[in-house]
């Protein structure tokens, strides 16, 4: 700083004890009022942030901390109890207690959390890396609780109630088990539930399901899982810091049970349809045949397709489900391998398996080839021991039968060479005709859908030249492999070559020729009603119903040349079923199947011809009240096994006995 000049004139310098006064410049004002509006703004926003987080969003935040210490929880609705015709209780639901997991109560650190999931797992059986994936799949919600296991046992639930202390985030739960007082019995049919997956969460979100519901899996649980599960009721409960509870739950919405419903199915008759498949399959073993080892028997109404008996070889217990999972118990029903060394027990044979369905496919190709024109039920063709066309020779099941033959003695000696003829000349039509013989299958309800209300369900196949030059089209395949030949058609006509069927389309089929010329519609639900659980008769809320049956457009003449061949068939001397039915007390009209089928056993590096046992066939013949369809798997002749496990469901249908005498062939 410049020095101050005396008054003589002289400058001297600054005095070190004296202080010089401050002087604010503009620059130094400038920064000062800037620095001070800055601490305004700062000041001003904590201000604002401070009022919405009391004023604006308090009650937010009052409700989350409330959260924090009031718990929402699911009062399980009991499931629906599933019930026979008759009202007889399928499926009820038992108490039981569930384990929770809740996620904000479980200890923060990986290890602790660890350790208290291995010892919750040595408890309940449920693995650390099954609660991990069912936590990882909860997302970033942490009230809502995880079901680690259903059906806890009584020394289960003392545990961890003793030792609370060292399962912080652990609850138990009231719950209801599924349980089944006829055991295995129609356990395809009845299906199984089971925790929602999480990819079964996403897509029923919208719905209302949750991460802790448990859902039909399979059969009526599954289709009809939206009336049985019932509606969930809400219970407050206040927590500590550490996730224990502090008093007793508040209910604010009490559960509502599931609704009751009632199937078609008689579980009488469905026992015995399942005992006449074992029986079947030792008949079976008996004859020779030791590689029977399963089978489907259905039996229909044949005025409006109520299913009254669906059974399938071999099955399982559908209890497996409930509770803890015993891995060596599901293995049949989940790994492929053992299920295949096991014959599959968890398919339904009745609709999800197909088979070639031999001759009691001949009176689809008899109603065809008179639809056609291409004969008359009175027309006499050759039936001989075999059919040479294009230089191929195409053997009869028998070679003792040379002589002509009508159309109702044809069928009730199943006599193929007959049906070979007309094979050939469902071939030999020009092409402006199309495929007569497929044509009508399809409007027989073959190779198509039924329509049943429980599945899975295949549709089968009824080939064409078109499906063959498709199927075909690979470069492995030359124009010879695509081609329709002659020899396709013929052993059409005798239900071989590539012709799939499942046993409940020929139930269906059968019932058609039973009613008249209409085709039913299967179905296994009737309707739900309101019950509770103990499965009392009560208000019925829907009707599921019968669809009205379709016409076929078939002749009536030509359905009574063949109904006359089924009759025939099982009391004529010389039917294929005479040795069965013939002595029945009940007039039975049916059909008597061997098809030929390569089957892959275990074991074995190549595939094996086996005939596949088939019955079809109704009663009484002139008032038809019950359609029967039976195949035993690799049981030989239809007369052999097959034909006899249809008379045991007809003898529990109708409280009599028959009698067996012989076992026709095919």
């Amino acid at each position: 700083m410049a020095s101050t000049a005396d008054r003589g004139g002289r400058f001297l310098p600054n005095d070190p004890r004296t202080a010089e006064p401050y002087r604010l410049t503009p620059q130094l004002a400038f920064r000062v009022a800037m620095l001070g509006l800055l601490f305004l703004a700062i000041f001003a926003v904590l201000f604002l942030r401070l009022w919405a987080l009391q004023v604006l969003s308090g009650d937010r935040y009052l409700t989350a901390a409330n959260d924090n210490r009031v718990r929402t929880l699911r009062l399980e609705a009991p499931r629906g109890p599933v019930l026979d015709r008759n009202g007889k209780v399928l499926v009820r639901n038992v108490a039981g207690t569930r384990v929770e997991l809740w996620p904000a109560d479980l200890p923060k650190t990986w290890a602790a959390r660890k350790r208290e999931l291995r010892a919750l797992s040595q408890i309940t059986g449920a693995t650390v890396k099954e609660m991990l994936a069912q936590l990882k799949a909860n997302g970033s919600d942490p009230l809502t609780p995880v079901v680690v296991q259903r059906g806890l046992k009584r020394d289960q639930v003392f545990y961890l109630y003793e030792h609370a202390a060292q399962f912080p985030g652990v609850q138990t739960q009231d719950s209801f088990l599924r349980s089944y007082p006829y055991q295995s019995l129609a356990a395809q049919v009845l299906g199984y539930v089971g925790q929602i997956s999480p990819e079964e969460y996403k897509s029923l979100r919208p719905k209302g399901y949750l991460p802790t519901d448990a859902l039909g899996q399979s059969g009526v649980e599954s289709t009809y899982d939206t009336y049985l599960r019932g509606k969930d009721g809400r219970a407050q409960l206040t927590v500590d810091s550490r996730g224990r509870p502090k008093g007793a739950a508040r209910t604010e919405t009490r559960p509502t049970p599931g609704q009751a419903l009632k199937l078609t199915i008689d579980i009488d008759l469905q026992r015995a349809a399942e005992r006449a498949l074992k029986f079947g399959i030792a008949t079976a073993h008996a004859a020779g045949e030791t590689a029977a080892n399963g089978g489907a028997i259905v039996a229909l109404d044949p005025k409006d397709g109520a299913v009254l008996a669906m059974a399938s070889n071999p099955t399982y217990q559908p209890s497996i489900f409930v509770g803890r999972k015993v891995t060596k118990k599901l293995a049949p029903l989940l790994n492929p391998e053992v299920a295949q060394k096991d014959n599959h027990p968890g398919f339904n044979r009745a609709i999800s398996v197909t088979y070639p369905p031999g001759s009691v496919f001949k009176p689809v190709t008899a109603l065809a080839a008179m639809e056609t024109g291409l004969m008359h039920p009175d027309d006499v063709i050759p039936c001989t021991p075999s059919y040479i066309a294009y230089k191929q020779p195409f053997l009869n099941w028998t070679p003792l039968i040379d002589t002509g033959m009508n159309l109702a003695t044809a069928l009730a000696q199943s006599c193929d060479t007959y049906f070979y003829e007309l094979g050939n000349r469902f071939y030999k039509l020009p092409a402006n005709r199309g495929h007569q013989l497929q044509a009508w299958a399809n409007r027989f309800g073959l190779g198509e859908l039924t329509g049943l209300d429980v599945g899975p369900e295949v549709k089968g196949l009824i080939p064409t030249p078109e499906w063959r030059r498709n199927a075909y089209k690979g470069k492995q395949y030359t124009e010879v492999d695509r081609t329709w030949k002659p020899g396709y058609s013929i052993q059409m006509a005798i239900g071989q070559g590539q012709v799939l069927v499942t046993p409940l389309q020929m139930a269906r089929f059968y019932a058609m020729i039973a009613n008249g010329g209409k085709l039913v519609t299967p179905h296994i639900g009737s309707d739900v009603e309101l019950t509770g659980t103990t499965g009392q008769q009560g208000r019925i809320l829907r009707r599921f119903g019968a669809q009205s049956p379709q016409p076929t457009g078939v002749d009536p003449l030509a359905l009574t040349a063949v109904q006359r061949g089924l009759e025939e068939a099982t009391h004529s001397p010389y039917g294929t079923g005479f040795g069965v039915f013939g002595h029945f007390p009940v007039d039975i009209a049916g059909k008597t199947g061997s098809a030929e089928k390569l089957i892959k056993f275990p074991g074995y590096p190549n595939a094996v011809n086996k005939t596949q046992s088939w019955w079809c066939g109704y009663g009484p013949y002139n008032a038809p009240s019950i359609v029967v369809c039976a195949v035993i798997e690799n049981g030989g002749h239809g007369g052999v096994s097959a034909a006899p496990a249809a008379l045991k469901v007809f003898e529990q249908y109708f409280g009599k006995d028959g009698q067996i005498t012989t076992h026709a062939s095919d």
